[in-house]
């Protein structure tokens, strides 16, 4: 009697797996995805950071392609498969961003307000990444440049959250001066001013006192983070319309940093523009909840009384 176990038939199916290890059943987690997409004939390539040990202690992941952060990590592959908290799904969105590939959120962190799914439905995501059930929808992007006093390029970026400009003198403020459509708004001393998507309006903007926007709408939000004057409310802008912080040449340098994790310098006098993104992040849904219903949960927003919409004459 042959006992030998069958090998599943191979494709050219490829996902790159983008897990957090800081935590065992993180591990445990990824451990699980592989083993189910090679068992369906997937090749799974997954993204190594720098401190690697968690995937030598595996069985599993270390046996697994290695790649690192790179514009070409997801070459060639269906989508990017993250298993993490919103960090790690900004980062896994570089890499699909760049390539133009879809990307799908597991949440193994706290809120998770980017992840699609959670942890417990583990298997059922890989069930239907594996069947295709899943489909792409699109998220606004913004793209970045900044100039210094020279009007020079100093560097380029983009972000599906939001862009931070940071004053880098924490015994001081950040003279800053906001302009939009190439008129001035105004100016004010500020620990920075936050540049955010709909995607973002729930995360570092929504700390700094932004409103929340559903993300179907196309807009770009404006909050000043801390500023001292009168005029400091959030900005909501015409997604075709260009938005700019100016610094100070006399004041203190800053930092432009994209989604919590690319930063460009910003010395005295630079200038950082922002549009609407040339090309978006494609977001996989695997069904049909609205945003309403994940703010409330991710929030916890007390809902209690509520009797839902009624038609003429129900009691």
């Amino acid at each position: 009697m042959n006992t030998t176990k069958k090998q599943p038939q191979r494709s050219d199916r490829k996902v790159l797996l983008v897990p957090h290890t800081g935590r065992k059943v993180n591990v445990s987690a990824a451990e699980r995805t592989a083993e189910l997409l090679d068992a369906a004939g997937i090749t799974v390539r997954v993204l190594v950071h720098q401190d690697g040990r968690p995937l030598e202690g595996s069985p599993v992941l270390s046996k697994l392609q290695r790649v690192t952060h790179d514009d070409n990590a997801a070459e060639d592959c269906e989508l990017v498969l993250v298993l993490g908290g919103d960090g790690t799904f900004l980062r896994a969105a570089d890499l699909a961003h760049s390539v133009d590939l879809p990307v799908l959120g597991i949440n193994l962190g706290h809120v998770g307000f980017l992840a699609e799914w959670e942890a417990e439905s583990l298997d059922e995501a890989i069930r239907r990444v594996i069947d295709r059930e899943y489909r792409v929808e699109d998220r606004m992007t913004i793209d970045v440049t900044v100039l210094d006093n020279d009007l020079e390029v100093i560097g380029r970026g983009w972000a599906l959250n939001e862009t931070s400009v940071e004053n880098l003198n924490r015994r001081g403020v950040l003279d800053a001066i906001l302009e939009v459509d190439g008129r001035p708004v105004s100016s004010f001393g500020c620990d920075g001013v936050l540049i955010s998507t709909p995607t973002g309006s729930t995360a570092y903007a929504f700390s700094a006192g932004g409103p929340v926007l559903w993300p179907e709408l196309d807009a770009i939000l404006v909050v000043p983070n801390n500023a001292h004057a009168l005029f400091t409310k959030p900005l909501v802008v015409s997604p075709g319309s260009t938005v700019a912080v100016e610094s100070n040449p006399e004041g203190a340098p800053a930092m432009a940093v994209m989604d919590g994790f690319r930063p460009i310098p910003m010395p005295p006098g630079s200038r950082v523009e922002i549009v609407r993104g040339a090309r978006p992040v494609r977001w996989v849904r695997l069904d049909n909840s609205t945003f309403t219903d994940r703010l409330v949960t991710k929030l916890r927003l007390p809902v209690e009384g509520w009797r839902g919409p009624r038609t003429p004459g129900q009691t």
